[in-house]
């Protein structure tokens, strides 16, 4: 027997710059969709700045490769998390770092992290409204200090929110809950710590092993590894 298509979708799910009937962009959905398979990552703020931690996919025979891990620096004092197509998101990482370099060059200082934020946002929107191109399938958590610490999320329709703690990827419900019920104004580095792990473990299934860990405060942007990591994590 034929299987006839979904005749309120048939033609509208194909081009990008087609609203349907009810105002919906399709594949901008579609897009979305792919940010809900990606391993889960949190962000919480602190007092005097903000934690991000991420599920990672380990395997044995992967190499050691920075390009592969979930959150990565842009610049001494905002680092970025992602959920969704690992492609569409390197290239995104590659011009944000290009756009903070930039900047430090032209007026000799550091971006701030709202002006990184609407730039990737921007180029996300970019890619909704161009025949030939797609939407980016990626989500990013943008945390930055500047005179206080800031923390942004942008989806692939070029969205970007303000939050004080956030998740993004499969187990967001989940770790949703977590947040909402226990984030407090003013946290210390070590409670926030042990709240992000609780709403990752809620989501993921996942050893401290298996988790990045990344801090940015007044000091700058750094990245927790080995034994370091384990034992921040440990204390959490």
């Amino acid at each position: 027997m034929e299987v006839m298509p979904d005749m309120g979708k048939l033609g509208y799910d194909r081009a990008i710059v087609t609203f349907s009937p009810d105002g919906r962009l399709f594949q901008v959905e579609y897009a979305r969709e792919a940010v809900k398979r990606g391993s889960t990552s949190v962000a919480v703020v602190f007092k005097n700045g903000i934690v991000i931690i991420a599920a990672k996919h380990n395997d044995k025979l992967s190499a050691v490769n920075f390009q592969n891990e979930k959150i990565q620096q842009i610049d001494e004092h905002i680092g970025i998390v992602s959920s969704g197509l690992l492609g569409d998101a390197r290239v995104l990482v590659d011009k944000a770092r290009v756009k903070a370099q930039i900047h430090r060059i032209t007026y000799e200082e550091p971006i701030d992290t709202i002006s990184l934020t609407k730039y990737i946002s921007d180029l996300k929107q970019m890619h909704t409204q161009y025949a030939g191109l797609r939407p980016m399938g990626v989500s990013f958590l943008i945390a930055g200090v500047d005179k206080n610490p800031f923390l942004f999320e942008t989806d692939p329709g070029g969205s970007m929110f303000e939050w004080k703690a956030q998740a993004i990827g499969r187990g967001v419900e989940a770790a949703r809950k977590v947040l909402e019920g226990e984030w407090k104004e003013n946290m210390e580095k070590d409670k926030a710590i042990s709240l992000a792990l609780k709403a990752l473990k809620k989501s993921e299934k996942t050893g401290n092993e298996s988790i990045e860990l990344a801090i940015i405060d007044k000091n700058g942007f750094k990245k927790y590894k080995g034994k370091e990591k384990l034992n921040l994590l440990k204390k959490s």
